[in-house]
C-alpha cells in the first residue's frame, strides 16, 4: 500500500505554518511526491531546486514536465560563475573524482553555497530524504534542527520504503525522471551518479568511490536534533 500520506501532510502544514517554508527538490521518485502534495493541496511552501550545471539531460526533462503539468511552480539557484571558474582552475573539471576533498569541494560551489541561497530567510525546509535510502540516513526523524543552517527540517517521507514511494506516483499519475526505469534510484550530478546492480543500496550509485557509511554531498552533513512533531489542524 501507499505510504502514510496523512501523515506526510500533516508535516508539510507544519512547516507551512513556519513562515516562510521552501521545499528543495532535486526532481527524484521521492521529491516528485512531495511537489505533488504541495501542489495537489494548494500549500504555502516555495519550492526550489540547485541546478549544479551538471544534471543529467533526464533531470532537465523532467524539470520542463513539471512546468508543463504543474505551471512555473520553482525557482532554480544556480552556483556563482566565479566560484565554478575558480573551483575548476585549481582542482580539474572533473578533479572530484581524484579525492574526497575534491568531491567535497564541488559540492561545496556548487550546492551547498547556493541552499544557503535560497534558505536565506527561511524558517523551515523541506527534504524529500528517506530513512531506508542509506546507513547515514538510519537515524533519520520527522522533524529535525538544523544547526548549520540555523533551520527547522522536516523531512514528510522518512519513514516510507521505496515500494511505498512509488505507490504513490503511479496511482496519482506523477511524472518521474527517465533515469529510474534504467535502474538509477537515486539521482544527482550526471559524473557522479551510475544505475546499481540487483541487491545493491539504492545509493550505491552516488558517489560509487567513496565509503557508503560516510558519503553525502555537504546538504545534511550534520546530526540535527530532533524536534517533537506537533499536531496540526
Amino acid at each position: 500500500m501507499s505510504g502514510n500520506v496523512g501523515s506526510a501532510l500533516a508535516l508539510l502544514r507544519e512547516a507551512a505554518s513556519l513562515v516562510p517554508a521552501a521545499f528543495s527538490t532535486s526532481f527524484g521518485a521521492e521529491d516528485m511526491v512531495l511537489l505533488d502534495l504541495i501542489r495537489r493541496n494548494d500549500l504555502p511552501i516555495a519550492i526550489f531546486t540547485l541546478d549544479t550545471g551538471r544534471l543529467p539531460e533526464e533531470t532537465y526533462a523532467l524539470m520542463q514536465q513539471v512546468e508543463q503539468i504543474y505551471g512555473r511552480c520553482y525557482e532554480t539557484y544556480t552556483p556563482d560563475t566565479s566560484a565554478v571558474q575558480a573551483l575548476v582552475r585549481a582542482r580539474g573539471i572533473n578533479g572530484f573524482y581524484e579525492s574526497i576533498e575534491n568531491r567535497k569541494a564541488c559540492c561545496e560551489v556548487r550546492k551547498v553555497e547556493p541552499l544557503r541561497r535560497a534558505l536565506a530567510g527561511r524558517h523551515a525546509w523541506i527534504t524529500g530524504r528517506r530513512a531506508q535510502q542509506s546507513a547515514i540516513r538510519a537515524g533519520m526523524v520527522a522533524r529535525e534542527w538544523d544547526e548549520s543552517l540555523q533551520v527547522d527540517k522536516f523531512n514528510p517521507l522518512h519513514d516510507w520504503n521505496e515500494q511505498q514511494v512509488w505507490q504513490y506516483i503511479r496511482s496519482n499519475n506523477v511524472p518521474y525522471n527517465a533515469l529510474h526505469d534504467r535502474h538509477y534510484p537515486s539521482i544527482g550530478c550526471a559524473p557522479c551518479t551510475r544505475a546499481i546492480a540487483v541487491g545493491e543500496d539504492v545509493r550505491a550509485g552516488r558517489w560509487w568511490w567513496e565509503n557508503p557509511e560516510t558519503k553525502e554531498c555537504g546538504l545534511h552533513p550534520s546530526r540535527p536534533v530532533a524536534v517533537p512533531v506537533r499536531a496540526v489542524v
